[in-house]
Parts: C-alpha cells; structure tokens; sequence
C-alpha cells in the first residue's frame, strides 16, 4: 500500500482532480476545481465543486469528494489528496497553471478524515493545466487542528 507522498501518486491525484474538474458546475464565480482522494486499496474517488445560487450552499471539490469516501462508509481509508483549479474558459474548461490549495472549511473537513485515519495526509495542489506540483502534509495547511480529539472522542474507523 502506498502513503499517497510519492511523485507518481501526486501525479496520479492530480490528473484524476483534472479529469474530475470537467464536471465542476461553476457559473457564478467561473473557477472549476476538482479534487481526488487515494484510498488505502488504491482506488481513487473524486469530486468537482458544486456551486448554487444561494451562494453559502456551494460544495467544494474536496467537500464532495470526502463525503462521497463518508457515504461509502470509507472515511478513515483516505491515504492522499489531490486537489486543482482554475478560471474557467468561455467553454467552462479550467485553465491555468498556477497550483491551488484547498481553502480553509476544506482542510478542516480533509483533517476531520485525517485524523479518523490516523494519518497526516498529503496534499498534492496542482493547476488545471501544466506539470506544477506543490506537496504538503495537511499538518503543515492547517496547523494546530481542532478535530474529533478535542471533543473527547477517540476517532473510529
């Protein structure tokens, strides 16, 4: 089983949160993201953001793709994340070679996952285009967490 740090995985991650930032429904603010997650069996689930009308209702890639590993009952099974962004072209493509971390709800809800698994997870932050790859263990995007511990809940699972 692999940790989800390695070059290949970031690479791996990343293409995928391209391949599902296709699917972002984006009108209002015209930024696709797309976000994918490595699972210890070494499948991959994705997600793209879903924005709606009453703004605060939107969904983050990542968001999506975490509840989605949640309603699979695989929560505590995330090994990587991979996550991209992008200004969307006049054909609703994502562009842009500029790497995008996740925003600050998203590394809440990824460190909610993290910590059920028992692990610090690797961020890989890509653009929607080009090879630019930036790491980080979620532990550096959002230090000092508050998480299930802080509750008195031992994480399950």
């Amino acid at each position: 089983m692999s940790d989800g740090s390695s070059d290949a995985d970031a690479q791996r991650l990343v293409a995928a949160a391209r391949a599902a930032a296709v699917h972002a429904h984006a009108p209002y603010s015209r930024f696709a993201v797309g976000a994918a997650l490595l699972m210890t069996d070494g499948s991959l689930i994705t997600g793209a953001n879903m924005e709606n009308a009453s703004y605060g209702l939107s969904l983050c890639a990542e968001t999506v793709a975490v509840a989605t590993a949640s309603a699979q009952g695989r929560l505590g099974d995330i090994v990587a994340v991979g996550v991209i962004g992008g200004a969307m072209d006049a054909e609703g493509r994502a562009t842009g070679a500029t790497p995008v971390s996740p925003c600050g709800r998203c590394r809440q809800i990824l460190n909610e996952a993290a910590q059920i698994g028992g692990r610090d997870l690797p961020v890989h932050c890509g653009g929607a285009e080009g090879e630019a790859i930036v790491s980080y263990r979620l532990s550096q995007l959002l230090p000092d967490a508050f998480g299930p511990a802080d509750l008195g809940l031992v994480p399950r699972r």
